[in-house]
C-alpha cells in the first residue's frame, strides 16, 4: 500500500496512506476554523522602512508630476523618462529593509488565515515572509508585455528602451497606472467579503477604487484602522464595528498584532 516518509530524530518513519490522510484531512479542518483577516496596506507602511510611495502635498512624486510617470499619457509621450523614473524606485528597493509592522503582520499567520492587500508596488511584505499577498497596484520587480499584458516577468535590474518580450513587443512596468483597469481588484473583494477581521493600515482612504474595499466586509466583521492621522472616510463612517488606532504603523500594528494573538 501506498505510504509516506517522515523525517524524526530517530530516523525515518513510514506512514500508512490512511493515516496520511487524516493529518492531511486534520490540516485541513484546522485552516477553515481559523479566523480569517483582510490586511489592506498604503503608503504609511512602506514609508516607515524609508520608501516614498504617495504624491508630495504639491502634487508631485519624487520631483515628477505623477501624470508624467504614472499614466498611459505619460508612457505614450515619454517611455525613456518613465523608464528611469521606476529603475530608480526598483533600485531603491534593495536600500530599503521590512519594518516591524511587516514583520508583526506574518507573525499573525501563526493563528489566522491572513491575506495582505497592499496598494503597494514594494516587495516589503514578501521579504516580512508574507506568504499571501494582492498587489493592487502592480509590483516594481515586475515587467510586462506591451502587446500582452498577460506576459509577465520577473525583473529586478533596470528596464530600458529595447527591452522587448519574446514576441517582440517592449516592455513597460508592471504597474497599474492612472485610468488603467485593476486587475486583481475582484479577487481582493472577496477576501474582504469572506473575512471575520479587517486591519486597514496607513492610508489616508482617499485612493479608489482600493478605499472601497471596506464597503465589502461582512456586516459583522471588526475593522480595525490604523494611522497615525486617520482620516474617516464615507465608507468608514457606516461601519458599526470600527475601532481607530491613532497611531504610526510600526506601533500600532505591533500593538494589535500581540493583543489578537494573546486572545486566541
Amino acid at each position: 500500500m501506498a505510504s509516506g516518509l517522515y523525517y524524526c530524530d530517530s530516523g525515518i518513519i513510514q506512514l500508512h496512506k490512511s493515516v496520511l490522510n487524516h493529518v492531511k484531512l486534520y490540516s485541513k479542518l484546522k485552516n477553515l476554523e481559523m479566523q480569517k483577516i483582510a490586511i489592506l496596506t498604503g503608503a504609511g507602511i512602506s514609508a516607515e522602512s524609508g520608501i516614498k510611495t504617495f504624491r508630495d502635498a504639491d502634487g508631485l512624486w519624487e520631483g515628477h508630476d505623477v501624470m508624467s510617470v504614472a499614466s498611459i499619457q505619460g508612457w505614450e509621450r515619454d517611455q525613456a523618462l518613465v523608464l528611469d523614473f521606476y529603475n530608480q524606485r526598483r533600485r531603491q528597493l534593495k536600500e530599503v529593509n521590512p519594518n516591524a509592522a511587516h514583520f508583526a503582520i506574518k507573525k499573525l499567520e501563526d493563528k489566522y488565515k491572513v491575506v495582505v492587500i497592499t496598494q503597494n508596488v514594494d516587495n516589503l511584505h514578501e521579504r516580512a515572509g508574507s506568504t499571501d499577498i494582492i498587489h493592487l497596484h502592480g509590483e516594481l520587480n515586475k515587467v510586462r508585455s506591451t502587446g500582452n499584458p498577460n506576459l509577465v516577468l520577473e525583473w529586478t535590474h533596470d528596464l530600458v528602451k529595447g527591452d522587448l518580450c519574446s514576441d517582440g513587443y517592449q516592455l513597460r512596468p508592471h504597474i497599474v497606472w492612472f485610468g488603467e483597469m485593476v486587475p486583481m481588484l475582484e479577487k481582493a473583494i472577496t477576501v474582504c467579503e469572506n473575512s471575520d477581521i479587517v486591519i486597514i493600515i496607513g492610508t489616508s482612504m482617499q485612493v479608489y477604487p482600493a478605499a472601497s474595499l471596506v464597503q465589502y466586509a461582512k456586516s459583522d466583521a471588526i475593522i480595525y484602522y490604523i494611522d497615525s492621522k486617520p482620516n474617516i472616510s464615507y465608507e468608514l463612517q457606516k461601519l458599526s464595528k470600527l475601532k481607530v488606532i491613532a497611531e504610526n504603523a510600526s506601533k500600532g500594528v505591533v500593538d494589535l498584532v500581540n493583543e489578537l494573538l494573546e486572545n486566541k
